[in-house]
């Protein structure tokens, strides 16, 4: 398929040209609904458009509708309330459904670059928003630079993604870069290993647009021989460990494609399978006095040069490894400590999967560390107890760090909460070490069925109550099982008696440890003011019994 710029996919109508996927659009029906929006955003004067869809083709078609009639475009990077009060003044109309906007289509044109503007809304690393403009000639000349490097192996290949077109690296490669070559793109989001299979196992030839958190957990379970076809691997948006790196290699028999770059500087880099970075056509690198890069590319303003809190070594062959982030250094009792130093000497240990750290200011300033424990991990927390596991592993740093460093504050994951971009903003680490360890488990699912509702229940590992049922062999104690069936019952089911009045038939069968998933079922007889519960953990019965609930007394 031939190549089309940027700034012509507007121009003429290509009707064998496939756009998108499931459902299908070609890239005639994806003109016409563009400059049919167009034409009914000009005739509501609209200046400033904000796009939040899900849908990559809905995003297209309202983003090169929108440049047609000349509007603005800010990408919220969420719909949340408090973003939409945020940007309200940014913005005339925010836009996350096109059925309500069409008209009479404005002709065919080639979009101009200097009216053509885009700001991307980023959380950046601090957890605080960030406005970042970009300009038509800046996306062009990254995806064209995509194109040279990639598009020959890519070929025809349907492009999948698990990461939202919202952002940077999704809008690139998910989106623009297909639109441009010809590839058609699959609309939705796959955030999951099982979906992204399904969708994939449908395509003849197809590449994957993937976020570290997404190919970390792509296990056993998975087609692999059947997967292999996929064309090429690009991750972004974070660090890939190096072991989930190696496992797809075995798997695929190819490198994942890593990406390095930001929603300031668009794309710095790439590597497959090494620790060194190759950068980008025409990107230009030196450092700081403190060893931090910075960054002169084609796709920043002209002469501008970006100033990045990255660490980093040049080679002499233009090459470059990064060594963390300068503003992840912090001061404790007047040393120097790195974060990312620290987070690296607990990954490197057999019971963790992933770290991060953070200071906690309670009188004297102090370190807390933030873990998703592997399967090893889990394994010793579940027979040898929580102080066993955190003691070993301050054992382990001591060997790494000074004393001042090891965290005195533990709070234990089966994983970190990445965003979807594979995202991890230190504030949400913050609030994770701030926080009081859970009293609850947080359904991660919950349907009703004929008067009854079943819930997936996943057992927090860092449960408070596991300290002190058993210090050795924590175990879930029966009481706080009664009381989280009574819990979210009341949040489920409207109108339940508020007084507890006894039990009938309680069993206990199975014990219940951390990291189980558990399936609750709860039911209600209003005549007899009885809520039925059973807790399973897959095929074994856990405890059931039923909660006798009164009205209050008058």
């Amino acid at each position: 398929m031939s190549w089309l710029p940027i700034t012509e996919l507007l121009l003429e109508a290509h009707p064998e040209r496939q756009v998108a996927l499931a459902p299908s659009l070609s890239h005639a029906q994806l003109r016409l609904q563009a400059l049919r929006l167009a034409a009914a955003l000009q005739a509501r004067g609209v200046q400033r458009v904000a796009l939040f869809l899900e849908d990559a083709a809905e995003l297209a078609v309202a983003l090169l509708g929108a440049w047609r009639a000349g509007v603005q475009v800010l990408l919220p990077a969420d719909a949340q309330a408090q973003t939409r009060q945020r940007l309200a003044d940014q913005v005339d109309l925010w836009l996350d459904d096109l059925s309500e906007l069409d008209a009479e289509p404005l002709p065919g044109a080639r979009l101009l670059p200097e009216h053509c503007r885009l700001t991307l809304c980023t959380s950046g690393s601090s957890g605080e928003p960030k406005l970042i403009d970009k300009s038509l000639e800046q996306l062009a000349n990254e995806v064209d630079a995509l194109e040279q490097l990639w598009g020959e192996n890519l070929g025809q290949a349907t492009i999948l993604g698990s990461v939202a077109c919202q952002h940077i690296y999704g809008l690139l490669f998910r989106l623009l870069w297909p639109l441009c070559a010809g590839r058609p793109l699959y609309r939705r989001a796959l955030p999951f290993p099982e979906d992204l299979q399904q969708a994939s196992l449908g395509q003849s030839n197809f590449a994957w647009v993937a976020s570290p958190a997404l190919l970390k957990r792509m296990g056993d379970n998975l087609d692999w021989p059947a997967l292999s076809r996929v064309k090429q691997v690009f991750s972004s948006g974070g660090a890939l460990p190096a072991e989930a790196a190696q496992s797809l290699h075995e798997r695929l028999g190819q490198w994942p494609t890593e990406i390095y770059g930001s929603s300031e500087t668009g794309g710095i880099g790439w590597r497959q399978g090494h620790t060194t970075w190759q950068p980008f056509t025409g990107i230009e690198l030196s450092l700081d006095e403190a060893g931090a890069l910075r960054i002169a590319s084609p796709y920043l303003p002209a002469g501008h040069i970006e100033q990045s809190a990255d660490a980093a070594e040049l080679g002499a062959d233009g090459r470059f490894v990064l060594r963390g982030r300068l503003d992840r250094i912090v001061k404790l009792e007047e040393k120097r400590i790195s974060l990312p130093m620290i987070e690296q000497a607990l990954i490197g240990h057999g019971w963790v999967a992933d770290a991060r750290l953070g200071v906690i200011q309670e009188g004297r300033a102090f370190l807390g560390a933030v873990l998703a424990l592997s399967p090893e991990g889990l394994h010793v927390l579940r027979n040898q107890g929580r102080r066993t596991l955190t003691e070993t592993l301050r054992k382990h740093l001591a060997e790494h760090c000074e004393t001042i460093a090891l965290p005195r504050r533990w709070r234990l994951l089966l994983e970190l909460p990445y965003s979807s971009q594979g995202k991890l903003a230190q504030s949400q680490i913050d609030t994770l070490l701030a926080a009081s360890r859970p009293t609850r488990g947080v359904p991660s699912s919950s349907e009703e069925r004929d008067g009854e509702w079943l819930l997936q229940l996943p057992v927090p590992p860092d449960l408070a109550h596991f300290t002190g049922h058993f210090p050795k062999t924590p175990v879930l104690p029966g009481v706080v099982q009664v009381d989280w069936a009574q819990h979210l019952a009341r949040q489920l089911i409207p109108g339940l008696p508020p007084r507890f009045a006894g039990m009938e038939v309680l069993k206990f069968q199975q014990l219940v440890r951390p990291g189980d998933t558990l399936q609750l079922s709860l039911r209600f007889d209003a005549e007899r003011g009885k809520l039925y519960f059973a807790y399973r953990n897959g095929e074994a019965a856990c405890s059931s019994g039923r909660i006798l609930l009164e009205p209050a007394h008058g």
